[in-house]
């Protein structure tokens, strides 16, 4: 990677709201909901399609747009003179797993060259899909990495579609675990600006957080956000961390890989203009 992508990949984070603690409060942010499909299965995770939610969840969703609604939400915020906004893909399901996803940011690129497009994904699909995610103006990744090897990810995952085959617990931990970091390798490498996420999980990846952290460092990732566990789906009798066992593991990484404290677990239809 050049000196040059360096630099624009810094550029972007520090216009991004959930890279860069200033900019959260000045930069907007909307969530298309167009990505209803996922190829995992998280065991904390729990999708919901209810036009009733109000509540902040990942995965949750007030409805599930088409391409057209989404593209529409768009212009019609920027016909209000809005336009220092990002405009990212976070679910319902994974971005990387729905075309949807491309044909929504591909059209709001063609009008909006300008705003900045973003996607959270699990990384699964993130190396074969890099020539689609560059084509469609995409500059900005969030990749949700909970476990530096299979060994925990087993203990967090349920099961794994890829390429056209189910697989389950270990094996299944293992294929994503390896997508995700070759993933992180080549996006970094493409001079996409990237940062990951981390669930942190009491008794399943809290005494592993560190060991992650450096395999991160290893491959580039210059921003790592630690977020608590929201106890739902085959965790839903979980506990969350505590305030002082997420400042401990936030604190510990913090040596390793710079933190970001601003994440506020934002639902996947979002819309917040400052």
């Amino acid at each position: 990677m050049s000196a040059l992508q360096t630099v624009k990949q810094i550029e972007v984070m520090r216009c991004h709201p959930c890279f860069d603690g200033e900019a959260h409060d000045r930069v907007g942010r909307i969530h298309l909901p167009v990505a209803p499909r996922c190829n995992i299965q998280c065991n904390f995770c729990e999708r919901k399609v209810c036009a009733t939610l109000v509540i902040q969840h990942p995965g949750w969703t007030a409805k599930v747009r088409s391409v057209g609604e989404a593209v529409e939400l768009v212009r019609s915020i920027v016909r209000l003179g809005k336009e220092n906004f990002v405009v990212g893909v976070a679910g319902p399901g994974d971005p990387l797993a729905n075309q949807e996803t491309f044909e929504a940011l591909r059209l709001i690129h063609q009008e909006y060259p300008w705003l900045l497009k973003c996607i959270s994904t699990n990384g699964l699909l993130l190396e074969e899909k890099l020539p689609q995610i560059r084509a469609v103006g995409i500059r900005a990744l969030t990749i949700t990495v909970n476990a530096p090897d299979s060994s925990v990810g087993k203990h967090i995952y349920s099961w794994v579609r890829y390429r056209g085959t189910v697989y389950w617990g270990q094996e299944a931990a293992q294929i994503l675990i390896s997508r995700q970091f070759q993933g992180v390798k080549r996006a970094l490498e493409a001079g996409l600006s990237l940062k990951v996420n981390t669930v942190l999980i009491p008794g399943v990846n809290d005494q592993h957080m560190m060991r992650l952290a450096l395999r991160l460092r290893e491959t580039g990732i210059r921003l790592m956000n630690i977020v608590p566990l929201i106890p739902s789906g085959k965790m839903k009798k979980y506990r969350a961390p505590t305030c002082d066992e997420l400042r401990k593991a936030r604190r510990e990484c913090e040596a390793v890989v710079p933190q970001f404290y601003r994440c506020e677990q934002c639902r996947a239809d979002v819309v917040y203009l400052p």
